[in-house]
Parts: C-alpha cells; sequence; structure tokens
C-alpha cells in the first residue's frame, strides 16, 4: 500500500469515521440479547428507572458491560500497537510478551487472599495486577536484551515461556481452591466481562486515563522508535527515557485491564494489524484509531459472547481466541515477517 501524507483532513475523516463505529457500538450492543428490549421503552424517562424493566436492564446490566469491554478493548489494541512499535515487531502483544500471564497471576493471588480474608482495600486488585504486568515486562525485557541492543526472538520466547510459567502457577491456585473459588478463577482466566453496575468501570478509569495521555503524547515518537535505535537517536529523540514511559504506561493500561476482565487475547494483534492495512504505519494515525476500532471490536465479540448460544453466555476471550487464531493463520499464509 502505498503511504499517504498525513493531513489534517485525513486524520479527522479517519477517526471521525471509527467514532461513529465506536458510538454506534456502544448504543447498539445494548440493546441486543437474550431478552428483547425497545429503544423507544429504554428512553423513556417519564416514569422512574425502577418501573421501566427495559430501562433496568439497559442502564444497570447491558451498558455498564458495554462500557467496560469499549475501555478493556480500546486498552489491549493500543498497548499492542505501543509494544510493536516499540520492539519494531508485529507479534509484540500483551500476550506474547508474557504481561497478561504476570498480570493475571497477580490478580488471582489478590481475588484469592482477600475473598478468605475478607477485607477490602480500594483499587487493590488494579495496582497489584499493574504491578504484576509491570514486573513481568521488565523481567522479559531484561532477558531480551543482549550486548547492549534488544533481541526481539529471544524477547518473545521469553515472554511466551513466562506466560506458561506463571500459567503453572495459576493452576495449583485453583487446584487448591475450593469449587467455587476455581470456576470463578476458570470463568475469569477465559476472559469475562459480567459485571452488574459502573463501580468497576468507574475503578479503571483513572489508570486509563493517565495510561492513554502518556501513550497518545507520544505517538509521534513511536514513528521513531519504529527505525532503528541509531536513526531515532539521530534524530533527537532520547530513546532510553520515551521507552520506559511508553513500558509503564502500557503495563497500566493492559494490566489493570486483565484485573478487571482476565486476560483476552488477541485484540492487541486483529486491531492494529487491520489498521495498519488499511492506514498504513502513521502511529499519529494509528494509535487513535486503535483506541476507537479496539473498544468497538471488543463490544461487538461480547455481544456475540452473550447472544450466540443465549441464553447461556460464552466468555468474551473464547470469541477472540476463534477469531484470533484464523487470522494470525492467515498472516503466515499470506507471508507477514513477523520475526525480524
Amino acid at each position: 500500500m502505498e503511504a499517504k501524507a498525513l493531513t489534517r483532513a485525513r486524520f479527522w475523516k479517519i477517526q471521525g469515521g471509527f467514532f461513529v463505529l465506536f458510538l454506534l457500538a456502544l448504543i447498539i450492543c445494548p440493546l441486543i440479547g437474550s431478552v428483547k428490549i425497545s429503544f423507544a421503552k429504554v428512553f423513556d424517562f417519564t416514569k422512574p428507572l425502577e418501573d421501566n424493566p427495559d430501562a433496568v436492564i439497559f442502564f444497570r446490566t447491558r451498558l455498564p458491560r458495554c462500557l467496560l469491554a469499549l475501555i478493556v478493548g480500546a486498552s489491549l489494541a493500543v498497548a499492542g500497537v505501543t509494544f510493536q512499535a516499540m520492539l519494531k515487531n508485529p507479534l509484540a502483544t500483551p500476550y506474547t510478551l508474557g504481561l497478561a500471564g504476570g498480570s493475571s497471576l497477580a490478580a488471582v493471588l489478590v481475588l484469592m487472599f482477600f475473598s478468605v480474608s475478607g477485607l477490602k482495600i480500594p483499587f487493590l486488585q488494579p495496582i497489584a495486577s499493574f504491578l504484576g504486568a509491570l514486573g513481568t515486562l521488565g523481567l522479559v525485557y531484561r532477558l531480551g536484551r543482549r550486548s547492549g541492543g534488544i533481541h526481539v526472538l529471544t524477547l518473545i520466547l521469553a515472554g511466551v515461556t513466562l506466560n506458561l510459567f506463571f500459567s503453572s502457577f495459576i493452576l495449583l491456585i485453583q487446584y487448591i481452591a475450593d469449587p467455587a473459588q476455581t470456576f470463578f478463577i476458570l470463568h475469569w482466566l477465559m476472559g469475562n466481562l459480567d459485571i452488574v453496575g459502573y463501580q468497576p468501570v468507574l475503578m479503571i478509569l483513572p489508570f486509563h486515563i493517565l495510561g492513554m495521555l502518556v501513550l497518545f503524547y507520544h505517538a509521534r515518537d513511536m514513528n521513531l522508535l519504529s527505525l532503528d535505535d541509531l536513526s531515532a537517536r539521530s534524530l533527537g529523540l532520547d530513546v532510553p527515557r520515551v521507552t520506559r514511559r511508553l513500558y509503564i504506561a502500557s503495563s497500566l493500561v493492559a494490566g489493570t485491564s486483565i484485573a478487571f476482565s482476565g486476560p483476552i487475547g488477541f485484540v492487541g494483534l486483529i486491531v492494529p494489524h487491520a489498521l495498519r492495512l488499511l492506514l498504513g504505519a502513521d502511529h499519529r494515525l494509528i494509535l487513535p484509531a486503535s483506541f476507537l476500532a479496539g473498544g468497538a471490536f471488543l463490544v461487538i465479540c461480547d455481544t456475540g459472547a452473550r447472544t450466540l448460544l443465549a441464553p447461556t453466555e460464552l466468555p468474551v476471550g473464547v470469541i477472540t481466541a476463534l477469531l484470533g487464531g484464523p487470522f494470525f493463520l492467515w498472516l503466515l499464509i499470506k507471508g507477514t515477517r513477523l520475526i525480524e
């Protein structure tokens, strides 16, 4: 695809299109479910909410879940774009770098310990998940750094290995847990957005606003990081400082997402690849588009998870895996260079 210059008109035209998709997903998807509700009745504010079953289902059950899906999908997609820019490799995602495993282990430990003790500490779960993600990313980075440079293949292999290592600890925790806790952990690990009320959304929002501000601020720098380090330094970029900021911000948005949704795979792979095929590789354009498209993508996947086998619900992670597996194979068949 021939690269097009990024003009202001092109930027807003593309972002406007994805914003419309973002809004449509937020408005239409909560109307879809095993129980049919009327759009007119949902927005009939002439009577109290408690006397309007359609509005109760929409505003208290489905809308909070869709909002969480928007935030989580946007965060995983943006984190995927960031890791791929920093490591110059399209396989770099929160999943393949081991971040999902470390974050999941920290979240499961917190869930287990505090469900037994009965203690409730605000924001503990997202903070623990963030620290687990950041610690794992730091370890993977050290393992992948050799002779002053980053060996991407070693880094990816280290991430996959640590994911398996952390998964074995989670399996051990499941084995010693009681049946109710085991079922809850298993359901969460498959990717679960089943919430009631807005508390999880409000808890996750401050972390994501902070992380997204940092990532969007450095969108132009990601174009330089996509080059080799020597070229980026010669163009005036403080590579170590910017890289540290991006690692921390990406870990923050991805880790806190996993704390509430479980490890949902392939979002950080499918969305960035699809957008690069459509729009090119300019991160000033790709990053906000990934935010909007990633959020809409996960809302649509979660709607499918709620309705395909209704009244039984599938974990949304199953849907993203069923879509992501063939997409990854298609990339291989097309001859995409995945390991540099």
